[in-house]
């Protein structure tokens, strides 16, 4: 919401920044508040790489759905921590390989339920609700989402990007448990988070977006790989996601807001940021 026109909804907080509205920002989109865009600014002043880390998260979506669609012939989609429905959504990448994919988007934002529900109207394959992702019981039974998921058959469970908003170990170790246990076999889980080697660097990143009000966990890599489930990873594994199975030709994201350009391109030249990264991959369930 570059400029939103009257007063903002009382159940939409635009006085504390929200991770889905940062990484609108940070993908080049238009649904966020200058709150959302000044903590994008002062996460990058504060740790410079970061703008990078995000943008290449989100062309890992792209080629993980493609994986998933494409190669693994899976129809079933639920995005758990969606963010706002842009371009190269899940249903965007989904839908190119398997027409009549169906997808479900979960995420605790305002903002990401009235657009996105305004966005996909007119595409009965997809929906989008509100929840508390780490309410994973209440989720999976709810109706909307039984009505497109059907968890007897093979189906995609996306965490992207989300494992840093859930900052208690336990739930978030539980949260992923209970989606293993209720996937069928033949279903994958997709999971990323902000990570580093160090846990010196980890405690940097965790105190500046803390410092902004925001619910937030950077972890080591280590620590990331002890609280995922026991699935198989589908090579190249867990790494840093720019590193998974990378594609020059995919599409493009938009471009960022001019402010933003002075931190575009930070991360490759600088040594320092090389052990930050977004850490995760793809997993099967056997």
């Amino acid at each position: 919401m570059t400029a939103p026109k009257g007063p903002p909804s009382r159940n939409i907080a635009n006085d504390v920044p929200t991770p889905a509205r940062m990484y609108d920002y940070s993908l080049g989109g238009k649904d966020n508040y200058a709150v959302d865009r000044e903590a994008v600014l002062e996460v990058n002043r504060r740790l410079p790489g970061g703008l990078d880390i995000a943008r290449q998260n989100r062309l890992f979506l792209y080629r993980a759905v493609r994986f998933l669609a494409r190669d693994a012939g899976i129809r079933q989609f639920l995005d758990l921590g969606s963010g706002l429905p842009t371009q190269q959504n899940v249903h965007h990448v989904a839908q190119e390989f398997q027409p009549d994919a169906h997808v479900v988007y979960v995420d605790n934002d305002p903002v990401v339920l009235t657009h996105g529900r305004a966005l996909l109207a007119e595409n009965d394959q997809t929906k989008v609700i509100m929840a508390d992702i780490t309410e994973t019981s209440e989720i999976l039974a709810n109706e909307q989402v039984r009505q497109l998921i059907d968890l007897s058959k093979p189906v995609a469970v996306l965490c992207l990007s989300v494992g840093h908003s859930i900052p208690d170990d336990v739930t978030l170790r539980d949260m992923l448990a209970t989606l293993a246990d209720a996937i069928c076999p033949g279903s994958y889980l997709a999971f990323s988070q902000a990570a580093t080697v160090a846990p010196e660097q980890a405690a940097i990143a965790t105190g500046v977006a803390t410092g902004l009000g925001m619910k937030w966990k950077t972890r080591t890599t280590e620590e990331v790989s002890a609280l995922l489930p026991d699935l198989e990873p589908v090579e190249p594994g867990l790494i840093d996601v720019d590193d998974w199975r990378p594609d020059p030709t995919q599409p493009p994201l938009p471009p960022v807001d001019a402010p933003l350009l002075p931190f575009i391109g930070v991360r490759a030249q600088n040594e320092a940021f090389k052990d930050s990264m977004e850490f995760g991959g793809v997993l099967l369930k056997p």
